[in-house]
C-alpha cells in the first residue's frame, strides 16, 4: 500500500507544477519585481550625481553607484504626455488629446504585468484623465489594483485624494504629499512582499506649488525647491531600505526618473537642466532629457554609465521582457526592449531615434549623435517659446555640444537632408499640427 500511495503523491504533485493554478507561485521565485519613481518637473540637474551642489541626494547617488545612470534619456516635455508615454510606450499624438486622457482601449504597462501575475499598485499624480474621475481612465481602469493619489496637479496649491474610486479628503498641506505617498509605497511593498509587483510612484513634486515637511524645511542653500527634492531622496532611501528590510532587493529593480524637465519660468521654485539648453515644455534638451538611474542588485550591472539614446518610451516592452510577459502585438508600439542594456547583455541602446513633439506639433528629431530642429514650429507652451525662432534647420551634435549651442547645419548637408526625410516619414506616420510645406522646410 505505501508504494501506492508514494505514486498518488506523486501524480498528485505532478498535476499541481502542470496546472495554471500554480503559475504564479513559480513566477513568483523568478519574475523581478518592478518599481518605478517618477518625480515631477526635476530637472537633469537636480541629482548630485547630474550635477546638483545646492542640496544632497546621497540616497539617489548611492542608488546610481550601486546601477545605472543613464544619461541620455528622454521624456515628454510636460506631464500629462509625459505619463501616458510611460504607461502605454506610444507616443502621445498617437494616443489622441495630446496625451492627456489615456482611453480605456490604450493597453498600459499595468495591465500587461497583470496578466503575467503582478500585483499592480498606483500611486501619486495619475495626470492622464483630464484630472478629474472618468470612468474607464482611472487607475483602476487601467490595470492597476491599488491606487492612492491625486487624479490632476497641484497648480492651484489644493489637491483632491483618492484611494481607488472612492473620493477622500482634499487638502492644501503640499508639503504633507511625499510623506503621504511614500507611507504608502512601504505598505503596498509590505503587503506584496510575497509575489510579483510592479509599483509606479508618481510623486506631485517638485511641481508648483512646492511643499515640504517640517523636517526638511529649511535645510538647504537652494531654498525650497532644494528642501523638497532633499525630501523625494529621503522617499527615494525609504523605498530601497524597505525592499532590503523584507530581502526583496536582490529580486527587485527600480526604476527613477522625471516626468520632463524645470520649469524655469518658475525662477527660484523650478529646477535646473544645466548643461543643457531650456526646460519644461520645451523641445530643447532641456525639456525632455531628464536624470535616470536603474537599480536592481544582481540584475543590474553596478557603477555603470550609459549615454545611450533610451526613453519612458521603452519601459513597458522592456519590464514585460524581463518578467516574460507579453508587449501588445495589436497596436504600434514606439517603445523598445531595453532588457539588454539594463542587465549589461549589451552596452547598445535598441532605439537610435526620438522625436520631439510638443503639443502634437514635430518640433525635432534625433537619430543617433545628431539632432534635427526643424523649422516655422506652430505650437507653443506660452512658457517655453523659442527665444530665437528656427527658420531654417538646425543641425546638432549632441555627443560634443549637449547645450546645444553650435547649428552645424551648413557643415553637414547630408544629415539634414536625411533628417529631414526621416521627419517627413514621422509626419506621415504620426501627423502633425499644421506641418511646414516642403519648401519652408529647405
Amino acid at each position: 500500500m505505501v508504494p501506492h500511495k508514494k505514486c498518488l503523491l506523486c501524480l498528485i504533485l505532478g498535476a499541481l507544477l502542470v496546472s495554471p493554478f500554480a503559475q504564479p507561485l513559480l513566477a513568483a521565485e523568478s519574475q523581478p519585481n518592478f518599481v518605478i519613481i517618477f518625480t515631477d518637473d526635476q530637472g537633469y540637474a537636480d541629482v548630485g550625481c547630474f550635477g546638483a551642489t545646492q542640496f544632497a541626494t546621497p540616497r539617489m547617488d548611492r542608488m546610481a553607484k550601486e546601477g545605472m545612470r543613464l544619461t541620455s534619456f528622454y521624456a515628454q516635455p510636460v506631464c500629462g504626455p509625459s505619463r501616458s508615454a510611460l504607461l502605454t510606450a506610444r507616443y502621445p499624438t498617437r494616443i489622441g488629446q495630446g496625451g492627456w486622457q489615456v482611453p480605456s482601449d490604450e493597453i498600459t504597462v499595468a495591465e500587461v504585468l497583470k496578466s503575467a501575475g503582478y500585483a499592480t499598485g498606483c500611486i501619486g499624480k495619475w495626470d492622464v484623465s483630464g484630472r478629474r474621475f472618468v470612468k474607464g481612465m482611472i487607475p483602476n481602469d487601467q490595470g492597476f489594483d491599488y491606487y492612492f493619489g491625486t487624479l490632476g496637479a497641484n497648480d492651484i496649491g489644493r489637491v483632491q485624494l483618492w484611494r481607488n474610486r472612492e473620493k477622500l479628503n482634499e487638502t492644501d498641506d503640499m508639503g504633507s504629499l511625499t510623506g503621504l505617498y511614500t507611507d504608502e509605497a512601504v505598505r503596498f511593498i509590505e503587503q506584496h512582499k510575497d509575489e510579483p509587483f510592479f509599483l509606479y510612484l508618481a510623486h506631485t513634486m517638485a511641481h508648483v506649488k512646492l511643499g515640504a515637511s517640517k523636517r526638511f524645511l529649511g535645510k538647504t542653500e537652494r531654498g525650497l525647491y532644494g528642501d523638497v527634492i532633499e525630501e523625494l531622496d529621503w522617499s527615494v532611501g525609504q523605498v530601497l531600505d524597505t525592499l532590503k528590510r523584507l530581502e526583496l532587493d536582490k529580486n527587485t529593480i527600480v526604476w527613477y526618473s522625471s516626468d520632463n524637465g524645470p520649469w524655469l519660468c518658475m525662477g527660484e521654485t523650478g529646477g535646473s537642466a544645466l548643461p543643457l539648453r531650456s526646460g519644461k515644455g520645451s523641445s530643447w534638451e532641456g525639456g525632455n532629457r531628464v536624470p535616470c538611474i536603474v537599480w536592481g542588485p544582481s540584475r543590474v550591472p553596478e557603477g555603470k554609465t550609459s549615454n545611450e539614446l533610451t526613453s519612458t518610451l521603452d519601459i513597458l516592452p522592456t519590464l514585460a521582457s524581463l518578467a516574460g510577459a507579453k508587449a501588445p502585438a495589436d497596436r504600434m508600439l514606439d517603445g523598445r526592449d531595453q532588457s539588454g542594456l539594463l542587465t549589461g547583455q549589451t552596452d547598445k541602446s535598441a532605439r537610435d531615434t526620438f522625436y520631439y513633439f510638443v503639443q502634437e506639433n514635430l518640433h525635432a528629431v534625433r537619430r543617433g549623435k545628431w539632432k534635427l530642429a526643424l523649422p516655422n514650429r506652430k505650437q507653443f507652451f506660452g512658457y517655453a517659446k523659442d527665444e530665437v525662432p528656427v527658420t531654417t534647420p538646425e543641425l546638432y551634435n549632441l555627443e560634443n555640444d549637449v547645450s546645444e549651442k553650435h547649428n552645424v547645419a551648413a557643415d553637414h548637408p547630408d544629415v539634414v537632408r536625411d533628417l529631414l526625410k526621416l521627419a517627413d516619414e514621422v509626419r506621415a506616420e504620426l501627423g502633425d499640427v499644421e506641418p511646414p510645406s516642403k519648401n519652408d522646410s529647405k
